[in-house]
Formats: C-alpha cells, sequence, structure tokens
C-alpha cells in the first residue's frame, strides 16, 4: 500500500463509526500535516515512517478513541523526530492535542547521566500526564503496541530491553486500564523476545492440541446451548484460548507441564442480563460436576480494573476439566476494552467517568502524590511499578468502605491508607473480629478496624514491614518531625559501630562529616546523622563518601579489632555479673525495679529470676548469686504477660488495648476467649521498662468498667499467641483433672 492510499481505510472506518465530517477532515488534515514532516523519515524496517504512525492510529480506532486521541495518533512523533514545534502544534489543532502529544513526547533534549535516569524520567512523565489526563496512556499504549509487533527489525540486545520494559510496565497498565486485548498481546509478544524457546514450545504444543481441544470444546458447547434455549435464555457461547503468556505463567507459577493444564481452551457465554448470568451458571452446574474451590464471582466483587465474570471449572464431556466464563455483553465490552468503554469523548476533548469508575481508578490519582515524595525519578518508577501494577487486594472498613492495596499490605498500610493521623495513632488492628499483629498480611476481602488512641505515636520498627511509599514517608516525616534528637544519637551509634569510635572521632574532628553531609545536601552533619537515624539514608552511603586512604584505616581497625570480640551481654542491666554471660528467665520475666537473683546454669552461663520466682524453689544455694538492677537509664524494654478476667462484652479488648498504649507500652501478643457465665479472658504480652510502669498499666486496667482482675501471669510467653494457646490449654487440662482426683 503507497502513502496516498494509507488514510483510505481509516476514513472509511471513520465513517463506520459515524463520526462527523468535521472530524474526519481535521484527522486528515493531521495526517497529511505527518506525512509532510516526517517525510524522508524511515523506521529501522526500511518502510515510510508514516506508516508508524497510521497503525497506533488504527489501534486506536479500536478502542473508539476520541476525534482528538485521533489526531494526536498522527502527531505523537513530530515535536521529538522532526522540526515542529510546541506552538505550530497547538495553532494548527489546538492546546488540548498539543496537551496529548507532550505527554507521550520522550525527554530527547535534555542532558541525564546514563540511560537509566532518561528512561525513568520519562516514565515519570508519562505517569503524571497519565494521572491527568487517561488517554496519554491509551496514545502510549497504542505506540508500544505497534513497536513490539515490528520489533524484530531491531538487534537482539535491545529486542530484549524494549520487551522487559514492556512486560514490566505497559502490559500491566493494560491490565489496570482493563483493556484485555492490549495486554494479552503485549504479553505475549514481550515472551517471544525474553525467552523465544518457552513462546514456541507453547506455541507448538498449543497448535498440537487443538484439535482434540476444539472438538472437547465443541461438545461441551453444544450441550450448553440446547440448555440455554430450552429456558428461553437469549445467549452467545464461544470457545476461546489462553494466549501463550498466561499458559507460561501459569505452567511457571504452579510448576506443573503443559499436559497438566486443563483450562487452555475456556467456554464463554454472553447474555443479557445479570441475573442471567446465575440462572446460566445453575444449568451448567446441574449438568457437569463442578470442580471444588474453582469459582470465582467477579459479577458481586468486580477486580481492580471494573472486570466482571462468572468463572467456574467443570468436568466437561470425555472427563475432561474445562473453564466457563459467564457475563453480559456490557461485562464482555469492559473485559475488552477496559476503562476505555466507561469513558464518554467530547467535542474538546474532556473525558467524564462514571462514579463507579472514578472511584475504582482513584489509584491513578496516587501517581501525582507519590511524585511529592519521591528522592528521584527512578524512586518514583520503583514505588509506581510496585503500587499501582502489582497484584492488588481490597480490604473494607467496618462501615463496608473499600480501599485498594499492594499485596502484602499491613494493618498499619491500612491504617495510612484511610488517613495520616490514624496511622500514627494506631495501636492494634482487629481483622475479621480478630486481633492480629500490626505486621500481618492482609488478604483480599478482609474486614480491618484500626484501633487507635490519642497517646499513640509511630514506631520506627513499622519501616521494616510497611510496603507502601505512603505509609514509610508518613512514618520518616512524623520521626524527622518528632524525634529528632533521639535519631541524631541512633545515627552517631550506628556509625560507630561500623567505624569504631576512634576513627569516627577523628572523622568529627576533621571536619568529613561536614563535607559529607553537604555533598548529600543536608546543612548539617546533625541533619546527616538524623537522616541515618529515620531511614532515609544508608551507612554504605555515608561511607562511600569517605576518602579512600580513611577507608583502608577502617578496614585494618576493624581488622585488628575482631579478633577481640566484646563479650555478651554489652548492656549493663545488672550488677554483680561482670564479665558474664547471663540472660533474663523466661519464666517469671523480671523487670526493673524488683527484686532478682541470680542463678548459674550446667551450659547457659547466669539465668536471672525475680526473688519470688517458684522455680527458685528446688534450687541448690551454692548456685544462686547476689545481684541487681544496675540502675542507670537502660533504654530498653523487657517482656511480661498479663492476665486480665472482665465481662464479656462488645468493645472491651479495644478499651483494655487503649489503656495499655496510653502508658507507652507496647502489645506483643493478645489472646482472647470467653468463660461461662460471660466472663471474658484476655492475656496480653506487653513490653514495658520497669516495674512502676507495669503497675500503672495493671491500675488503668484496673479502672476500667467490667474489669474483675488483672495479675501478672508466672510464665511468660514471647512467642506467637498460637503457641500460648496451647501452653493455656495445656495448663487449662491441667487443672481440669485435680477436682476429678480428689474425688
Amino acid at each position: 500500500m503507497t502513502e496516498e492510499d494509507l488514510f483510505s481505510p481509516i476514513k472509511q472506518t471513520l465513517i463506520e463509526q459515524h463520526r462527523s465530517e468535521e472530524d474526519i477532515a481535521k484527522i486528515e488534515e493531521a495526517y497529511n500535516f505527518a506525512k509532510k514532516v516526517h517525510g524522508g523519515q524511515f523506521r529501522v524496517s526500511g518502510e515510510p515512517y508514516i506508516i508508524h504512525p497510521v497503525e497506533v492510529l488504527k489501534i486506536l480506532l479500536g478502542l473508539k478513541a476520541d476525534t482528538h486521541t485521533l489526531i494526536a495518533a498522527l502527531l505523537h512523533d513530530v515535536i521529538e523526530d522532526t522540526d515542529t514545534t510546541p506552538e505550530q502544534v497547538k495553532e494548527m489543532f489546538g492546546e488540548d492535542v498539543l496537551s496529548l502529544v507532550q505527554g507521550v513526547t520522550k525527554l530527547s533534549k535534555y542532558q541525564f547521566k546514563s540511560k537509566e535516569e532518561r528512561q525513568a524520567e520519562n516514565f515519570r512523565r508519562m505517569f503524571i500526564a497519565m494521572a491527568k489526563d487517561i488517554r496519554v496512556i491509551f496514545l502510549k499504549l497504542a505506540d508500544r503496541l505497534h513497536n513490539m509487533r515490528t520489533l524484530n527489525f531491531m538487534a537482539p540486545q535491545k529486542q530484549k530491553r524494549i520487551a522487559q520494559e514492556t512486560l514490566d510496565i505497559f502490559a500491566p497498565l493494560a491490565n489496570r486500564l482493563g483493556i484485555g486485548k492490549l495486554k494479552a498481546e503485549l504479553e505475549d509478544l514481550s515472551l517471544r523476545y525474553l525467552e523465544p524457546d518457552k513462546y514456541y514450545e507453547i506455541a507448538h504444543l498449543v497448535s498440537q492440541t487443538k484439535a482434540e481441544r476444539e472438538a472437547t470444546v465443541q461438545l461441551l458447547i453444544d450441550k450448553i446451548s440446547a440448555d440455554v434455549e430450552k429456558s428461553g435464555i437469549k445467549a452467545q457461547i464461544t470457545g476461546r484460548a489462553k494466549h501463550y503468556y498466561s499458559i507460561y505463567s501459569k505452567m511457571k507459577r504452579l510448576n506443573i507441564a503443559f499436559h497438566d493444564m486443563y483450562d487452555i481452551t475456556a467456554v464463554r457465554v454472553i447474555v443479557d442480563t445479570e441475573k442471567e448470568c446465575y440462572e446460566v451458571l445453575g444449568l451448567i452446574h446441574s449438568q457437569f460436576k463442578p470442580i471444588p474451590g474453582r469459582f470465582k464471582d467477579y459479577i458481586a466483587m468486580p477486580k481492580g480494573n471494573l472486570y466482571q465474570s462468572l468463572h467456574t471449572s467443570v468436568i466437561g464431556p470425555r472427563s475432561k476439566p474445562l473453564e466457563v466464563q459467564i457475563r453480559t455483553w456490557k461485562m464482555h465490552e469492559i473485559a475488552e476494552y477496559g476503562v476505555a468503554a466507561h469513558w464518554r469523548y467530547k467535542e474538546k476533548g474532556s473525558q467524564k467517568a462514571d462514579n463507579a469508575t472514578d472511584m475504582q481508578f482513584s489509584w491513578m490519582r496516587k501517581m501525582v502524590e507519590y511524585d511529592k515524595n519521591a528522592r528521584d525519578a527512578e524512586d518514583y518508577v520503583n514505588q509506581v511499578k510496585f503500587e499501582i501494577f502489582s497484584d492488588q487486594v481490597f480490604v473494607f472498613t467496618p462501615n463496608g468502605d473499600v480501599f485498594d492495596l499492594p499485596v502484602k499490605a499491613t494493618p498499619v498500610d491500612f491504617a495510612y491508607r484511610i488517613h495520616s493521623d490514624v496511622g500514627h495513632r494506631t495501636v492494634g488492628a482487629l481483622v475479621n473480629g480478630r486481633i492480629v499483629q500490626l505486621d500481618s498480611k492482609l488478604k483480599n476481602g478482609d474486614i480491618c478496624e484500626i484501633l487507635t488512641s490519642k497517646q499513640a505515636a509511630p514506631r520506627l520498627d513499622w519501616l521494616n514491614f510497611v510496603v507502601t511509599k505512603a505509609a514509610s514517608s508518613k512514618i520518616r516525616q512524623w520521626f524527622k518531625k518528632n524525634k529528632r534528637e533521639d535519631h541524631v544519637e541512633l545515627g552517631k551509634n550506628t556509625l560507630e559501630h561500623e567505624l569504631t569510635k576512634a576513627t569516627f572521632d577523628e572523622l568529627t574532628k576533621n571536619g568529613e562529616f561536614e563535607r559529607i553531609a553537604n555533598i548529600m545536601n543536608y546543612q548539617s552533619a546533625e541533619d546527616l546523622f538524623a537522616a541515618l537515624g529515620y531511614g532515609e539514608t544508608t551507612v554504605n552511603k555515608i561511607l562511600n563518601k569517605i576518602p579512600k586512604p580513611k577507608e583502608k584505616e577502617e578496614r585494618i581497625l576493624e581488622q585488628s579489632a575482631q579478633p577481640q570480640k566484646p563479650k555478651k551481654p554489652k548492656t549493663k542491666d545488672v550488677v554483680g555479673l561482670e564479665g558474664m554471660l547471663y540472660s533474663f528467665a523466661r519464666c517469671c520475666s523480671p523487670i526493673p525495679g524488683e527484686p532478682i537473683v541470680g542463678v548459674v546454669t550446667r551450659s547457659k552461663g547466669v539465668s536471672v529470676h525475680r526473688l519470688d520466682c517458684k522455680t527458685l524453689e528446688n534450687v541448690e544455694p551454692e548456685r544462686l548469686l547476689d545481684v541487681q538492677w544496675s540502675g542507670q537509664n537502660l533504654h530498653k524494654t523487657y517482656s511480661t504477660t498479663i492476665r486480665i478476667e472482665t465481662g464479656d462484652k462488645l468493645g472491651m479488648l479495644k478499651d483494655i488495648i487503649s489503656a495499655v498504649s496510653d502508658n507507652n507500652t507496647n502489645i506483643n501478643y493478645a489472646n482472647v476467649k470467653s468463660k461461662q457465665n460471660n466472663v471474658g479472658i484476655i492475656e496480653l504480652g506487653i513490653e514495658l521498662d520497669n516495674i512502676n510502669t507495669l503497675r500503672k498499666v495493671i491500675a488503668c486496667i484496673q479502672s476500667l468498667p467490667d474489669v474483675y482482675s488483672v495479675k501478672r501471669v508466672q510464665t511468660s510467653f514471647s512467642h506467637a499467641p498460637e503457641q500460648f494457646s496451647k501452653k493455656n490449654t495445656k495448663t487449662s487440662k491441667k487443672k481440669s483433672s485435680k477436682p476429678k482426683k480428689s474425688n
């Protein structure tokens, strides 16, 4: 086809889509302009460059894009690859078209330190532009798809780089937007260049088994068609094969062979109404045995990209397992075209969406927020890739509000997703009515209630398990603002540990840390230490800025210090055991401020017990050592367990947790159970600094209404609640057996 003939089929499609004569004329004007400015330019394949924007336009025609998007498709490379200026585009085709073109224009005229930095900044610009106008990503996806279709003309190294980029960024984007057709083709093309052997092997196996599969599927279609017709339901029933990348991913994920997969081909039933979807499901299950655990109702619970359908797997004809999908025509359109099926394009290019669509795609607005907290373009892109393109879980509040979070998100992530203040004041969480640890992973459909206290504050160790950028940024910001002195000290101690005190003091005296702070854009060495303390920077980044001769000096000092490892324990909790290895007994969990005694063990040094510990009754006097607390501010916490008997009423646990947190005391775990006569038993594993804090905690709990008793448990279990429960069960059995013996 010649360049002159390129626009004829486009014009015919535009007429069939009932575009106005004015719109068609404007699109043709854009085509003629693009053909002129790209004249004499050729692609790597050797074909005239104008073919590329025309093919991009054709892809967007399939998505029924608006006039301005189609014009932008023809012009998307004119600013980047020709002498055309933004002003020219604006003058000829309007500001809206210019905005779209600039949204997909690469930063070719700017200087960057590396290709990676340039590409990261390109993606950052694209994501932000997309957040402002969704049509930008339609353009970029269509552009990328045609480039992938012609990737065979590129060098092998470039093929792999572009294919990996497509798999990491563009295919997940198409998926989040619900554009199933584009997603499948992008993934298949990426697999072809990243894993060519696997791609062609799967293609061969699919082709080899095609006839047998199609015969089995046709039998199922005939049977469903007959049943549906008898019920008076009008339906379209077809078979469709999984795309190659989907097969490859499942084989890899489940570690199974091709012949062990039973859903390579699925049957799709399309009906008019949602009610008919469930009626057809009932008809199928009455005729074919459903496979347990394989039913998914995406109608009642749509995917994050608005996908809706019923999925079920049954034992079909010839005893072959087959997947069946059931959806309405509207659902089918959304499955194929995603958000493009929802958006109503106007003359001037403005887009509107219904409320459901706007809510579901709130993740796009987050992209602008991520940019505010990102250190650089690479950090921004990595965060977007994780939070936006990773699998999502949908978690509910007790009121029924739903929030989308990345997989492996925790209650703390959920709390900060609700609001910063909720995150800062979090003291615990109830998931599906049961208390959980704050680092537990939330699952799809969980109902999460965040327990808060006005006196509560974030904990630095939360940074070890939160997965969302919002949570980690807000935690760091809080500590940066409220705990500066502590973090300066922590940063100093961390560097001293890595460098040795002598080296640290020398570098401080020489002003080396001031110089490093300046290099790393901190105002002073103190700011640098604080940043290290709250996790904004790392030890390695600082050490890498120290001049080489001093690095050698450090290594010599470190090597010389290695044979002389400090004796454990390093901290001075206890006086009277100098030079001896000791530990605190778990049977009684002593706390600073209460009388203690040391017991010489046979293999583990000295075990420190409370003076009233019951286990001391059978200990030989010669094994006892006179010890006492050092009396210093230890800056440490110690674990113990308390047992609370309460009235079994709603909200009791929440009140108790609030009372504990009000005393700046952390909760390790909680175990809740009910006894007869409406009595509830709550056992809490808590961390505190001294006996006075414990007394305050007990007093606060005792002051609550419906609390019958509070006492410290002799045995302290610092592990998971499950282990505690087992121990507790054994104890209960012993107690219940005593009356039987006395009888």
